[in-house]
């Protein structure tokens, strides 16, 4: 069996925010790929705005080193588990995975994630352990939580055996000794491992093309791209293939580009072969899971499986008082337009028509996926209304399911009771404790999904912003009876439309938290605040003090308010019940009730009341 030796594929897999992008810089900075005039932007993989904000991985990325004669293409993949699908599909794209872990926090809920979509391919894992310069770091526990873990997932012998790499990404150190003292400001460790243990792919490039579609791109010149690994055979320019359909059809069609990797870059190439990661474009209907093979000899690989998305919200037209004011698209077509071109590159999301020409459900891998959707489309100027998510329920066997994640929690020791108390609430079920040291303490529970809906600021509430919680799919189990979660207090409604007062304002403060600032535009209907008790309040949040003549002897008291609660869209989704919606425009972020009357409200509820 001949190997391609100059080649090596390997996937960056880890938790966030453990380091892998900017272990991928200095790995890119370190090698001889880049020249001297290119200057390197911190976590230069991360090309999408939000990810640069938010410092994480949507996208996977594909960048090719070269390090002695050999080229390494590495894939940077997301490590939250809401971009699973994306994880999933780079598996089968590459023979190794590094796991980055973070050398104080160990093994996390995704680190758990994207481990068991590697081993499930039989990939060969290399582990570094990262941020080794840390104080805190606890190299040698990390590494036993990462056997443990590679155990818990069925890791077989040759897996177990893996070689662990200590690094700082940051300051472009590494070394194979766990003394922080040791450290080398090189890479070098890190290459030569993958070149040593990572496997060469197969060299059988004489045999019938087999490429087969990971990851799709687009691009307005070209169209459709399509990214994947050559299996087998040999792809050029100009050849006349077919393309095998999820449906079992095939279609012909010319390669007119073939792209490889170097670099940051994508390169026109003549031609590739087995093992190589290339991008083909010429297709117009090109999916994920589709195999490219000669015409003469249709062989398709096995179709790429997709995790299925588990929860769902529905995206409708503004109709808002304050409709069509901010954004650019705002009609029906417009939005849905723009759904329909999501879904050619994000293949974990689903969209469906509803009864409505408004209305779309939108389903997605968490509340995450689908709040980066959203806020992607109100930057590129649309305007749209989002209802509450809702998890997706479905029939396995006969039983009814809902989905359960697996939640890690890492707090000070005090909050600890309060924190069990509350995820008990919401039917969560402790799995494990551990005392980390210093007074913290890591705890894990199962519990579902629809329980986690909005749980995250009452979390960071009962913490003081000093806990930190991760949560990951595990899997659907039966589901539990009654309602779950949910927000507690009611909201605070504005009776009129108008501008908002600082002297309402004050008088309003003591029934609540108030979300607007003086002066802001509100519509009758629209929520202003939060209510400090569980019903909704209707509140004139518009009314202007009373002008007169007469003064009082110790003269007005310069007015003084709190500073009103700017929510965030996820802050602003997590809020969210059943009777509201979320108005999204590139400027604002509104909340507001379906039905914006006040007696009409009152007349629906009373009618749900007599239904139930």
């Amino acid at each position: 069996m001949k190997l391609r030796e100059d080649i090596r594929n390997v996937a960056i897999i880890a938790h966030v925010d453990h380091g892998k992008t900017t272990v991928v810089d200095e790995m890119l900075k370190q090698s001889q790929t880049l020249d001297g005039r290119t200057a390197l932007d911190e976590r230069a993989m991360d090309s999408n705005d939000i990810e640069k904000e938010r410092g994480i991985t949507i996208l996977a990325k594909n960048t090719a080193i070269k390090y002695n004669d050999k080229q390494i293409n590495i894939l940077d993949t997301p490590g939250h588990a809401d971009f699973g699908g994306e994880v999933e599909r780079i598996m089968k794209m590459v023979d190794g995975v590094i796991l980055v872990v973070d050398a104080y926090e160990g093994t996390m809920p995704q680190t758990r994630f994207v481990l068991k979509k590697a081993l499930e391919q039989k990939l060969t894992p290399i582990v570094l352990v990262n941020k080794i310069d840390k104080p805190s770091a606890r190299p040698a526990e990390v590494v036993d939580e990462v056997l443990e873990l590679l155990i818990e997932l069925g890791a077989d012998d040759d897996q177990l055996e893996f070689p662990v790499i200590y690094a700082s990404a940051l300051n472009g150190t590494s070394s194979l000794s766990d003394n922080p003292a040791d450290q080398e400001e090189t890479m070098n460790p890190v290459f030569e491992t993958i070149l040593e243990h990572i496997p060469a792919p197969i060299d059988n490039s004489d045999e019938p093309l087999q490429f087969q579609v990971s990851l799709l791109d687009y691009n307005d010149y070209v169209g459709r791209i399509g990214i994947g690994r050559v299996f087998r055979g040999t792809i050029k320019v100009g050849d006349s293939v077919s393309l095998m359909k999820l449906d079992g059809t095939a279609k012909n069609f010319r390669v007119t580009k073939i792209f490889g990797f170097f670099g940051l870059d994508r390169v026109e190439i003549q031609e590739a072969k087995a093992g190589d990661l290339i991008a083909v474009s010429g297709m117009e209907d090109i999916f994920v899971g589709e195999t490219v093979t000669p015409v003469d000899a249709q062989d398709a690989l096995p179709i790429l499986h997709i995790d299925e998305p588990t929860l769902q919200m529905t995206f409708l037209v503004n109709n808002s008082p304050f409709a069509g004011r901010e954004g650019k698209f705002v009609t029906s077509r417009k939005i849905e337009e723009r759904l329909v071109s999501q879904l050619q590159t994000d293949v974990s999301l689903k969209v469906e028509n509803t009864d409505s020409p408004d209305a779309w459900t939108v389903s997605g891998r968490g509340e995450l996926h689908l709040s980066i959707l959203i806020e992607n489309m109100r930057r590129e100027g649309y305007e749209l209304q989002v209802s509450r998510p809702e998890v997706i329920v479905k029939e396995i066997d006969g039983v009814k399911c809902e989905p359960f994640e697996r939640v890690q929690i890492d707090t000070p020791e005090e909050h600890m009771g309060s924190i069990i108390e509350s995820l008990s609430q919401r039917k969560g079920e402790m799995q494990d404790m551990v005392h980390t040291g210093n007074g913290q303490i890591r705890l894990t529970f199962l519990a579902p999904a629809r329980g986690l809906i909005g749980y995250t600021t009452e979390f960071m509430s009962m913490t003081r912003g000093y806990g930190i919680m991760n949560h990951t799919f595990d899997q659907y189990l039966p589901m539990i009876n009654g309602t779950i979660g949910g927000r507690r207090n009611g909201a605070l409604v504005s009776i009129d439309t108008g501008k908002a007062t600082t002297y309402s304002i004050m008088s309003i403060e003591e029934r609540g938290t108030v979300f607007v600032e003086p002066t802001t535009e509100v519509y009758e209907g629209m929520v202003i605040g939060e209510n400090s008790r569980e019903n909704d309040l209707t509140v004139n949040i518009t009314k202007a003090k009373q002008m007169t003549n007469v003064r009082s002897a110790n003269k007005d008291q310069t007015s003084v308010i709190k500073k009103a609660k700017v929510m965030s869209l996820e802050e602003s989704l997590e809020f969210l019940n059943d009777d509201e919606y979320c108005e999204v425009t590139p400027e604002s972020i509104r909340l507001r009730k379906k039905i914006l009357n006040k007696a009409e409200r009152e007349k629906s509820q009373k009618n749900k009341k007599r239904a139930d």
